[in-house]
């Protein structure tokens, strides 16, 4: 896929998502290891779905965070198939 034949305000939207994803799972990380109140998988699978899964990826390697679950693993990957039908 060429980058540059996309629409701005789609790479723009995708940033921005991204951004607020990686975020996102940072947070929950960090939340996880205190013991304090998560962010719902669900959320986290939403946030990816629409436009976030660059973040959530780099979420999860950088943090190391929601890796190891097989169960969220393919519902990360239902979100990046659900974006592609979304971009498509």
């Amino acid at each position: 896929m060429n980058l540059a034949a996309l629409p701005l305000g789609l790479l723009l939207w995708t940033g921005v998502a991204s951004a607020w994803t990686f975020g996102l799972f940072g947070y929950d990380k960090w939340r996880a290891g205190r013991g304090g109140r998560r962010i719902a998988e669900s959320a986290l699978w939403w946030v990816s779905a629409l436009g976030g899964w660059p973040g959530g990826l780099l979420g999860m390697s950088v943090f190391r965070h929601k890796s190891a679950k097989g169960s969220f693993q393919l519902k990360f990957a239902a979100a990046f198939v659900v974006w592609l039908g979304l971009l498509w």
